[in-house]
């Protein structure tokens, strides 16, 4: 078990983190720190910014917390594991779940995917990137997953590095033994790709299996939702190739 400061608050602020600055807060981060923890000037607090590492601050203003008066650094910033997490987008809350999910697995790149079975048409990115800061604050994560724009499956195919390993996740495969099929591999970077709940069509299956570095998974004899295979999955990954066996 990493030695991280589980007790104090965390809050992620988007400005510099130097000793002896002091970054102000927006109305939202004020009212969280004032009226929903009940914290006043003077108390302490830990702040990133996905760039300089954990900062220990401490409260400042008069009627309301204000600004954030950055000391020390209490954690250098780490690093992600290569991982992309693609995904057919479910709605709201499950959505919300997922990303949230797939962030505290340790993804560096949330990558919705439309296919032909997609439940949703719109995909509200900031909300995705809200519950990625919101995970990262909960969990001691110092680095922020990118969340990228949307694009349908032949897009996002045609567009990613065809070198990385592509880890297809398809109900109707016949590969037994994830774990064994993962030792296998020798990755340069991992897309792990888990599609809506109806499934791929046929054609997006046909399509996947000629991409080149590609293993086709079957996560086991159930049927599992979308949101539940991606914590799966991430899971088989990250213990096999990521980094659990650190």
């Amino acid at each position: 078990m990493p030695d991280h400061d589980f007790k104090s608050p965390r809050l992620y602020v988007d400005a510099p983190l130097v000793a002896g600055v002091a970054v102000p807060l927006d109305r939202d981060q004020g009212n969280y720190l004032g009226n929903v923890l009940r914290l006043t000037t003077g108390d302490r607090v830990l702040v990133f910014n996905g760039r300089d590492g954990e900062w220990q601050a401490v409260i400042a203003g008069r009627k309301r917390p204000d600004a954030l008066e950055i000391q020390s650094q209490s954690r250098p910033q780490g690093t992600l594991p290569d991982v992309t997490y693609a995904f057919a987008p479910l709605k709201h809350a499950r959505l919300d779940y997922m990303a949230q999910k797939a962030v505290e697995m340790g993804v560096a790149v949330l990558q919705p995917v439309i296919t032909r079975h997609t439940q949703v048409s719109r995909v509200n990115t900031e909300r995705m990137r809200a519950n990625a800061i919101e995970a990262a604050e909960q969990c001691g994560i110092l680095v922020l997953a990118t969340v990228a724009e949307p694009l349908t499956l032949e897009k996002w195919l045609a567009g990613r590095d065809a070198s990385r390993l592509l880890v297809f996740c398809d109900e109707a495969s016949d590969v037994a033994g994830p774990v064994a099929a993962l030792q296998s591999a020798k990755p340069n970077g991992i897309d792990v790709l888990i599609g809506p709940e109806g499934g791929f069509a046929a054609e997006e299956r046909d399509l996947l299996k000629r991409q080149p570095h590609r293993l086709v998974l079957s996560l086991g004899p159930r049927i599992l939702r979308a949101d539940t295979a991606a914590v799966a999955a991430l899971a088989l990954v990250q213990a096999v190739l990521g980094d659990w066996r650190v």
